[in-house]
């Protein structure tokens, strides 16, 4: 591209890449728009935590902890609890909401982690993977830092729903990507996501030396029923997240 001066044409300069999946940039709007909304705090947060069970006393670690919510409800629930994300921005609203002394790292998932082996009885991953193409590295670091016995608790976008809003509909058997647009405040950000099918995921915690327990579609919190009507009754019969508990095998 260019612009005219006259009788010449000088070159403009190339536009500045759009970041994707760009948190530092909308940390501040995403938490506010999830701290209290359907999908996030009254679906996929509370099925996490009814995953989990009694977490008195365990030592967890919330990968991709975003702004901190998840491992707010896990300190309350009487766990210690460990965050690591990649974004500095979320990171800074985590340590607002859990204090100074909170136990928070920047970090890549696809890269090892900064913890010792065998330091966790639990990892969470809510709503994580999906942002990952593979799984394999991040799976392995997971298992490395749980101790025998211990259990990842994950979630994903559906595979389906993925599938099914795509068009035209991608191989539904490979692992393909799409772009989504989320916008806050007027601006739009795009957010890449990877889908894989179904019998990939549980391939790839098989792979990782992870035995599956649960497969769960839990349904959102009844007490969203009065708060969100018309949205609830929609999530209450679609698809929406799946969720997935697997352990490391004890010796």
């Amino acid at each position: 591209m260019t612009r005219s001066t006259g009788d010449a044409e000088i070159p403009l300069p190339p536009a500045p890449p759009v970041r994707v999946n760009d948190y530092d940039g909308f940390a501040e709007e995403f938490s506010a728009e999830t701290e209290n909304n359907l999908l996030n705090a009254y679906h996929a947060r509370p099925a996490i935590l009814a995953l989990a069970g009694d977490v008195t006393g365990r030592r967890i670690l919330d990968a991709g902890c975003g702004s901190g919510a998840l491992s707010a409800d896990l300190h309350d629930a009487g766990a210690t609890v460990t965050g690591i994300d990649s974004s500095a921005g979320m990171l800074a609203l985590a340590r607002r909401r859990l204090g100074e002394d909170a136990d928070l790292h920047v970090g890549d998932l696809g890269e090892s982690l900064p913890f010792e082996d065998g330091a966790f009885d639990d990892v969470v991953a809510s709503l994580v993977l999906h942002y990952l193409e593979d799984w394999g590295p991040t799976l392995a670091e997971m298992r490395r830092v749980l101790r025998p016995g211990g259990r990842l608790i994950a979630s994903v976008q559906h595979p389906f729903v993925d599938y099914a809003i795509q068009n035209p509909r991608p191989d539904y058997f490979a692992t393909t990507s799409y772009t989504d647009e989320w916008s806050f405040n007027g601006q739009s950000y795009p957010v890449t996501f990877w889908r894989r099918p179904l019998h990939a995921m549980t391939d790839a915690f098989t792979a990782a030396g992870f035995r599956l327990t649960t497969l769960s579609e839990p349904q959102p919190d009844p007490a969203a029923r009065e708060l969100f009507p018309k949205d609830f009754q929609h999530l209450s019969t679609k698809m929406s997240f799946l969720f997935f508990v697997v352990e490391v095998p004890e010796p």
